[in-house]
């Protein structure tokens, strides 16, 4: 085994005692063996005697008391290594130094014992640097940590005031085991914020207890309105009453909306049997008009047959006989009957269009027709007629004076009454 050491004229070299000097000759750089056997080893002070062995040779003594320092240079080595990579901390550091220390005062080997001691005290200023260092990191993590904890706080306050009773609660519970691996601040500060970080969560989970507790009395409420309807909508699954029944059938899935959940244990059950209610009624239902649509095929046929007829009446050229030949046609539409529902919008907008196209017709005659209004036309003609020949004595007068100006005015008003004239007159023509 080896280890380090200084050598006397301090290259570092880190030499042991058992690598320098000569052993031959009772005599090495750290120490020399007497005849009788006792070893002794040099220091800045002189010599001391570090113990004998008289079993051996001198050279076998010299090289047991030079292993002894070799393994004291080791733990000094050691030590060093953990120092430098900081896995101890200086409190650990210095208790450690202070073991070895005591290891090398006046120990019973030999080597170069100054140098062992004067690389321990040098991890003094070491370890000084690294308590300082972690001083400051201390300091800084707990800020961090302080500053953590008002985030912490903040954000359970916000919790406590919403409504997310799912996350919330989970959020909170991950906050909390956060807040357990941030270490302790200044006492004070600490529990000021663990005070408030508390009564956000005692005020969250009590608002949410309260909250699932309404929850649950409505849906006991939605439970019992749910299970009336459900009886309604079972006992009117077998009805053949199809208008009345799908109406209240429609009001029964309008109320079942607006009653709310039921209980969990219950709400799907309940749904499945109502919605399997509305499937046989509306599935009989649909069976029936299927059936019926297939007897009202027949009616449909008649009907297109009195639509060709009814569509040869179009356009009207006259208007008694187009209005004598629909009737008929109406009143053999109404004996056909009933048609196929897909059907029946088709149908009735082809009757109903040549329907309106005589009204139309015959709206028209009317209108051409009306008493009053021919007699409102006839009383404008002959005003505009007097207002013409009016002006036309006033600008003959005015031509025979010459007065220009007043020629002028008098044939502009001449030709616009006679312009209104023509077109009254083409009006008029409308109800000749």
């Amino acid at each position: 085994m080896t280890a380090q050491g200084n050598s006397p004229d301090g290259n570092g070299q880190g030499q042991t005692a058992s690598d320098s000097g000569q052993v031959g000759g009772l005599t090495s750089e750290w120490g020399r063996v007497d005849p009788d056997g006792t070893v002794y080893v040099r220091t800045a002070d002189g010599e001391r005697a570090v113990g004998q062995y008289p079993e051996g040779t001198p050279e076998e003594a010299l090289a047991f008391f030079t292993r002894r320092f070799d393994a004291l240079a080791f733990e000094v080595q050691l030590l060093e290594q953990r120092v430098r990579a900081e896995a101890l901390t200086p409190d650990e550091a210095t208790e450690s130094i202070k073991k070895v220390a005591a290891q090398l005062v006046e120990p019973n080997a030999v080597g170069d014992v100054v140098g062992l001691s004067a690389r321990l005290d040098a991890l003094g200023p070491l370890i000084g640097l690294q308590r300082g260092q972690r001083r400051a990191d201390r300091a800084r993590k707990l800020e961090e940590a302080h500053t953590r904890k008002q985030e912490i706080v903040a954000e359970a306050e916000k919790i406590s005031q919403g409504k997310d009773w799912r996350n919330g609660v989970n959020r909170l519970r991950d906050l909390l085991e956060e807040w357990k691996a941030l270490p302790r601040l200044e006492r004070k500060r600490d529990d000021e914020l663990w005070h408030r970080f508390s009564s956000a969560r005692t005020s969250y989970t009590r608002r949410r207890k309260t909250h699932f507790a309404e929850l649950g009395e409505k849906r006991e409420g939605a439970r019992v309105v749910k299970q009336r309807l459900l009886k309604e909508a079972e006992e009117l699954s077998t009805s053949t009453d199809w208008g009345p029944t799908s109406s209240r059938f429609r009001a029964l899935m309008s109320d079942w909306k607006a009653a709310g959940a039921a209980p969990r244990e219950v709400e799907e059950d309940l749904w499945q049997r109502f919605r399997a209610a509305q499937d046989t009624f509306f599935g009989a239902r649909d069976a029936a008009n299927a059936e019926q649509d297939r007897e009202f095929e027949a009616n449909a046929e008649k009907k297109k047959e009195l639509l060709v007829e009814a569509e040869k009446l179009l356009p009207v050229s006259d208007l008694e006989a187009a209005k004598r030949a629909f009737r008929d046609i109406a009143d053999r539409w109404d004996a056909a009957g009933k048609v196929p529902r897909d059907q029946m919008k088709t149908l009735e907008g082809r009757i109903r269009k040549v329907e309106q196209a005589i009204r139309s017709v015959e709206d028209d005659k009317w209108r051409r027709s009306d008493p009053e209004k021919s007699a409102r036309a006839d009383d404008m003609l002959g005003q505009l007629e007097r207002a013409i020949s009016d002006i036309e004595t006033n600008l003959d007068k005015a031509r025979a004076s010459g007065d220009d100006r007043k020629i002028r005015e008098l044939e502009e008003n001449l030709a616009s009454r006679q312009q209104f004239l023509e077109m009254a007159r083409k009006a008029a023509s409308d109800f000749s």
